[in-house]
């Protein structure tokens, strides 16, 4: 895979020096980069990243590496995956204010990112997972799925406007393609990447019978790759959103394309109702109802908001 000649994947050790000469990272952290505390941290699946706090504050560093960090090598990726995601970090902080986090910096030939350092926010799965509630989620959801989707078409944009994003965004090939596979296409036969409990497998074995089903998600592939409505996230999963018990944001948008305008509620909705099923292996009996309605008012706010 080719790889722009300055780039380098940046460590611990190297990221002070990268960053000490750039006024917008240095005066938001503060005090001497020697003195920066710089961590890095597991939560990306694909990229390195990094906090770096100062006296002043704090921000987060995000770097795309020319393959899959969570597998290595083995499954390559383009580094321009960190350039889609600043072009849609930038135009979701126009379309929906205050959901995505702000940028800082942009170096697009080391593909790295210096965006706002969101906390005490975690990730929205992990609150699932432990029973805990979030004010208004599925009304902030709804509407930023609302607002991106009706500011990123032409019912907002003028026709030069859309056609030059589109053709923008057409050059994100890769990550998109992901999504195809995951969503569309590996489900359905035995993909390598497939994993399931053995209960599953009566189930299993009866979705990949079924002729019509796969028909009709063919189908829904053929809409999704050449449908250009609006400018999608593309990956809007509960791991994709960070959340306090009062304020949720919207994060990771590196599989950005043009595409159906219903496709970034559906992908969110089908979180929900996959931690909705999810529950009995998490919550008591007695909490178990009660947190799964919960569960499907967020689903109901999506769509009312």
């Amino acid at each position: 895979m080719e790889i722009d000649q300055q780039y380098c994947a940046l460590n611990v050790d190297t990221l002070s020096q990268r960053l000490r000469s750039v006024e917008a990272v240095a005066n938001r952290v503060g005090g001497e980069p020697a003195n920066w505390d710089i961590r890095e941290v597991g939560d990306g699946n694909l990229n390195l990243v990094f906090i770096v706090s100062g006296s002043h504050g704090s921000v987060v560093v995000k770097q795309a590496l020319p393959y899959v960090r969570m597998v290595g090598e083995g499954w390559p990726l383009p580094i321009y995956r960190a350039h889609y995601e600043y072009y849609a970090l930038v135009r979701q902080a126009k379309r929906a204010p205050g959901i995505a986090p702000e940028v800082y910096y942009f170096d697009k030939p080391q593909a790295l990112i210096v965006m706002e350092y969101l906390h005490p926010h975690t990730i929205l799965r992990r609150k699932l997972i432990n029973g805990e509630r979030v004010v208004r989620l599925g009304e902030i959801i709804g509407q930023f799925c609302a607002r991106t989707a009706f500011r990123g078409s032409e019912l907002s944009l003028s026709s030069p406007e859309k056609k030059a994003d589109v053709g923008l965004f057409s050059g994100n090939v890769a990550i998109p393609a992901i999504t195809e596979s995951l969503v569309f296409t590996d489900p359905y036969y035995g993909a390598e990447m497939n994993h399931h409990t053995p209960e599953l497998s009566p189930v299993v074995d009866e979705l990949r019978r079924n002729a019509r089903l796969k028909a009709k998600v063919q189908r829904l592939l053929m809409k999704f790759t050449a449908n250009t409505e609006t400018m999608l996230h593309g990956d809007l999963h509960s791991g994709s959103i960070m959340a306090t018990d009062t304020d949720v944001r919207v994060i990771d948008p590196e599989f950005s394309q043009y595409g159906p305008m219903a496709f970034d509620l559906g992908m969110a909705v089908a979180n929900f109702l996959m931690a909705y099923f999810s529950q009995p292996a998490h919550r008591q009996e007695g909490e178990l109802e009660a947190y799964q309605a919960w569960i499907l008012e967020v689903i109901e706010a999506c769509f009312s908001s």
